[in-house]
């Protein structure tokens, strides 16, 4: 049986595909702890701080398990924090449980529509001969690409908007040191870092998707 297409079932995968990619590259270095405990030394840390490497990892862990909701309660082990800084990662901690569960409902529809595609008369059309995998990546990579580049121009600039634009509104992302000695283990470089790590995890993924739909479109050549 032969089956049809239908454009708004590529439209959907699409944008559950991008939703799912680009969530899971902001995860990455969120929950891939070790990525922070690397630059723990490469950014001389112990030496800026003139905190141990074992109160420094205890701080962050602990600031991380809040805003991942493993625990409830805001601490940053021997640093000392205000309640405009705990206010600040009680912001931070929605964004991050936001993504999570972007990333867990469009893997999973994903999943789903892995397991039924073979069973319903309907499949994704393709556009100038290319699947939503190879426009998902295309156009994912292009915006990101422009995003990165904008971002290695002007890094403080960039970071300045991005607080405006995910924190509107709000001042409590500008630290002092004295009151919320985390800033302190977090510097910009850091900050910057996790934007390369996001950026690499994207552009990779989005390869993969585009070298999945190139390869898939060979079989279906005559």
């Amino acid at each position: 049986m032969t089956k049809r297409t239908g454009k708004l079932l590529t439209l959907a995968l699409a944008l559950l595909t991008a939703l799912f990619v680009l969530s899971a590259s902001i995860a990455a270095p969120i929950l891939f702890r070790p990525f922070y405990y690397w630059q723990v030394d490469s950014l001389e840390l112990e030496a800026q701080t003139g905190l141990s490497h074992e109160e420094i990892t205890q701080a962050y862990d602990e600031m991380l398990d809040y805003c991942t909701g493993v625990s409830d309660v805001f601490s940053t082990g021997v640093l000392p924090w205000s309640e405009s800084g705990r206010s600040h990662f009680a912001d931070v901690r929605r964004l991050f449980l936001l993504d999570f569960r972007i990333m867990g409902v469009s893997g999973l529809l994903l999943l789903v529509w892995i397991f039924l595609r073979g069973r319903i008369p309907l499949r994704p059309h393709r556009i100038c001969g290319r699947g939503f995998t190879f426009w998902t990546g295309c156009g994912l990579i292009a915006v990101f690409a422009l995003l990165g580049a904008l971002c290695a121009i002007d890094f403080q600039r960039a970071f300045t908007l991005f607080h405006a634009v995910f924190f509107p509104g709000k001042t409590n992302w500008i630290f002092d040191s004295e009151t919320d000695a985390i800033i302190r283990i977090l510097p910009e470089v850091f900050f910057r870092n996790c934007g390369i790590c996001i950026l690499s995890v994207l552009i990779l993924s989005c390869a993969v998707l585009i070298l999945a739909d190139l390869k898939h479109g060979k079989r279906l050549s005559p």
